[in-house]
């Protein structure tokens, strides 16, 4: 645990009217973060002669045992408190009740469901917000006021069995699960105000979905995760390698805040051509850049320079013409102006470029890689063109892979990377028969 207990109350009610009270300090045995001592107003010195849990811990089991456990986003106190018994040698197996899940049943459309919003709009007095006293007092009332307007036996119905919403996340509609397809692709988590906060990939995307809930750790990253996703929505893919590309693509294209792989995944360095105002075409390696689309890329500048040499080396190109020299070291030697003899005239120089060019062009695979589709009549295709990803789609007939043009139109374009585009030629190489050369 990242942070340990420095406050716990408990409230043991009937659902009508508060049956006892506990509250206690906590040494936690470690100093306290800054933003837990603004956030609750317990510092260091309050907390120096409380107990430690271990001395209140038989005492709380007590309380706690054959009750049901209700809170305002359930999952993360319940969590909190099973793992720090848990440590003292008792293990709490209670069935839970969430407010916020309850209250959204029980009392739809409501201006949010915060602990704070909840009680301003239901005429709650809260006092010691985020103290644990005030906030369990709080909760008490808002469960009694539950209780008394649950004419659809919501409650009963959430206590039934174990029920799966219990450990969902508090803001998120059971259906929204529940609509979560048995199929390969990739699905995005949503905050409260929209925006995406991760993308995930999946062979089974409601399977995949669903383990995200059930394996519910305490620590405060997964309790704030989960409380943060409000919506799901998903995209269906063919295979799990149309999946595996998506995923990559989204997590570039949205950076969402919980996603914290691959981010190492893209390609630094790319070769580039440009001509300058003399006229000349120049190879140089530079960092890649989103609105240029590079002749080839590279992890790092090292593995560039050497590619360029060889390009070099074998087209007699000038290294001061492409920056891996600060004068001209190749034919006969620079004239008066530093100059290549040999690659005097523009066009004859450029000439050779776009010989190297078009030497890129021919050794850099262009292929489509086929599978099945998601239809019985279609076929799913990603197409690696010129040694880089160029997209994925899906294709109603082969007749497609005789234009390279006319197949284009029917992919969608992606953003090449080192990752992704090395996971295509693993599986081209896996299984050529699914492989299409396209000339």
């Amino acid at each position: 645990m990242g942070n340990g207990i420095t406050e716990i109350a408990i409230v043991i009610t009937d659902g009508k009217e508060v049956l006892d009270f506990y509250e206690t300090l906590v040494n936690p045995g470690r100093p306290i973060p800054y933003f837990i001592q603004n956030l609750t107003g317990i510092n260091n010195e309050m907390v120096a002669n409380a107990p430690a849990f271990e001395e209140v811990a038989a005492h709380i089991f007590g309380l706690l045992q054959d009750k049901i456990f209700v809170a305002h986003n359930v999952n993360f106190d319940y969590s909190f408190v099973k793992h720090h018994l848990l440590e003292a040698g008792y293990n709490l197996d209670s069935r839970k009740l969430c407010t916020v899940r309850l209250t959204r049943k029980i009392i739809p459309g409501l201006n949010g469901y915060s602990l704070g919003k909840l009680c301003h709009q239901l005429n709650i007095k809260l006092t010691n917000h985020h103290r644990a006293g005030g906030d369990a007092l709080a909760t008490a009332e808002i469960f009694s006021m539950l209780v008394a307007r649950d004419d659809k036996s919501v409650i009963a119905g959430m206590l039934k069995g174990r029920n799966r919403e219990q450990y969902l996340p508090p803001h998120l509609p059971v259906e929204q699960l529940d609509n979560l397809p048995p199929t390969p692709g990739v699905y995005y988590f949503y905050n409260a105000k929209g925006k995406v906060i991760y993308v995930g990939k999946a062979i089974n995307i409601f399977k995949r979905v669903k383990s995200h809930f059930s394996n519910n750790k305490p620590n405060k990253q997964k309790q704030d995760f989960l409380r943060d996703i409000h919506r799901i929505s998903y995209k269906e893919c063919a295979t799990e390698l149309m999946a595996h590309i998506l995923e990559s693509t989204e997590i570039r294209k949205l950076w969402p805040v919980y996603n914290r792989s691959q981010r190492g995944y893209l390609p630094k360095f790319g070769l580039f051509v440009y001509e300058d105002r003399q006229g000349f075409k120049r190879f140089v390696i530079e960092k890649a850049r989103q609105n240029y689309k590079p002749l080839f890329s590279f992890n790092t500048i090292i593995e560039g320079h050497h590619w360029l040499r060889e390009l070099i080396e074998e087209f007699e190109l000038c290294p001061r013409l492409c920056y891996l020299a600060k004068v001209a070291d190749c034919g006969e030697g620079p004239d008066e102006h530093g100059d290549c003899s040999v690659h005097f005239h523009v066009e004859s120089y450029n000439d050779r470029v776009n010989e190297a060019m078009e030497w890129i062009k021919m050794h850099m695979p262009t292929f489509a890689y086929i599978d099945r589709g998601i239809h019985d009549n279609e076929e799913s295709c990603i197409l690696i063109k010129g040694g880089n990803l160029y997209g994925m789609g899906y294709i109603n007939n082969r007749d497609s892979l005789k234009s390279i043009a006319l197949l284009e139109q029917q992919l969608e374009p992606m953003q090449d990377n080192d990752f992704i585009r090395n996971l295509v030629y693993k599986h081209a190489a896996q299984f050529p028969e699914k492989r299409v050369e396209i000339y």
